[in-house]
């Protein structure tokens, strides 16, 4: 029984690794692609996200995301 629950908890642990991972390149992506070449915005956000991992990508889809979309539409 102890088998069988360790692995449930590291094929659970590697789905939210994997899932942490994908988020984390999208909001890469989308930063790089979508940021206008204005100013030191894209770079500024670009390296937050590189920096800080999850908490970056985390920090730019909740604060910059939406501020973005508003402004360009995009």
């Amino acid at each position: 029984m102890t088998g069988a629950f360790l692995l449930a908890c590291s094929c659970f642990g590697a789905l939210i690794a994997l899932a942490g991972t994908v988020f984390w390149i999208w909001m890469l992506v989308d930063c790089l692609a979508n940021e206008s070449a204005h100013g030191n915005d894209k770079l500024i956000w670009a390296l937050v996200i590189i920096f800080t991992h999850f908490v970056g990508a985390i920090l730019y889809f909740l604060i910059r995301r939406p501020q973005r979309i508003q402004e360009l539409g995009r």
